[in-house]
């Protein structure tokens, strides 16, 4: 797989990354330990080196399978995050820094994560949620700055609230951050707005997430879809939503000459034709994901033309309301 540099951290990641939520198994159902095992060490195999997870994605339960195979296989960078101590997601207005990442819940779930992957440090720590108005607050950034003197860090970001990129501008701006986590995809491109070019500009490493939407990008998603209960798509594509994206995945189709088995390698081209990403992490429970996906690490990205028109299918929604 092709790799790219991971903004000022110099570290060089694989274009296509390893999400690791799926795998923890809370809020999606039917993940299976041996197969996420398999995928795992497939991606590795194929030489991908970046695989994201966080402690909350199943009570560390996905730090811990990612952990086994990264220590298999020396060289794999790992990503994890923080949850709030407030347990609020996202962050909300008006939060404030102590309540949600205070000095001692951050060294203490670096602790935990470490404990969980079996490793001395960790590649990629972020906070799993971000407000803005934390620059001057709190005292975060001392916990950070012990954690890379101690060498348990290597570099600190944010993984921005869901459909809130310019609620990290502020941060970038500071110089404090070395990486951020972001929702980019074809239908969600409010990150071109400001945020791609304000990392470009601070030399921030972009980890872009959901660049699938979902799983809405990759066709499979139609108006007759269901999903076993417990699963957050379930409410993620809840009311008209289906129709509506099946009525959206057509009009794709038909502008850029394209089939619906065409759709998710188009779609993840999208995301790595802009300059300012470093890599897109894609959940991959099989084995069968993992060969699909990392085919797309070829530093080939999408034809301008294509990528031009995909434009014009910006989706201005909130899933979450």
């Amino acid at each position: 797989m092709q790799k790219r540099r991971l903004g000022r951290t110099g570290m060089q990641v694989s274009e296509v990354g390893y999400g690791a939520w799926g795998i923890g198994k809370a809020m999606w159902v039917g993940a299976d330990d041996d197969e996420s095992l398999r995928a795992l060490r497939r991606y590795v195999e194929l030489g991908g080196n970046f695989i994201d997870t966080a402690l909350g994605y199943g009570d560390g339960h996905s730090e811990q399978l990612v952990g086994q195979v990264a220590r298999e296989h020396p060289g794999t960078i790992v990503a994890t995050k923080i949850p709030p101590k407030n347990g609020k997601w996202p962050a909300q207005p008006g939060s404030r820094a102590d309540e949600t990442f205070p000095a001692e819940h951050v060294i203490e779930c670096t602790e935990r994560s470490l404990r969980n992957l079996g490793m001395d440090r960790v590649d990629v720590q972020q906070f799993h949620v971000w407000n803005d108005d934390w620059v001057d607050q709190g005292d975060w950034r001392g916990a950070v700055e012990q954690l890379k003197r101690d060498g348990k860090i290597r570099a600190w970001g944010v993984s921005i609230n869901d459909h809130q990129p310019d609620n990290a501008i502020r941060l970038i701006e500071t110089g404090l951050c070395d990486t951020v986590q972001v929702i980019y995809n074809v239908f969600d491109q409010a990150p071109q707005d400001r945020l791609l070019d304000a990392c470009r500009a601070h030399d921030v490493g972009v980890i872009v997430r959901v660049a699938l939407d979902e799983g809405s990008l990759t066709g499979h998603v139609t108006p007759d879809t269901t999903f076993p209960e417990g699963d957050f798509r379930e409410h993620y594509f809840r009311g008209d939503r289906k129709q509506e994206l099946a009525e959206r995945l057509r009009a794709i189709e038909r502008d850029l000459g394209i089939t619906t088995e065409q759709l998710p390698e188009t779609a993840l081209r999208f995301v790595l034709s802009h300059p300012a990403v470093s890599t897109v992490i894609v959940g991959m429970r099989s084995v069968r994901n993992v060969e699909r996906n990392a085919a797309l690490a070829d530093g080939m990205g999408l034809d301008s033309a294509k990528v031009e028109q995909l434009y014009g299918h910006r989706w201005e929604k909130n899933w979450y309301q």
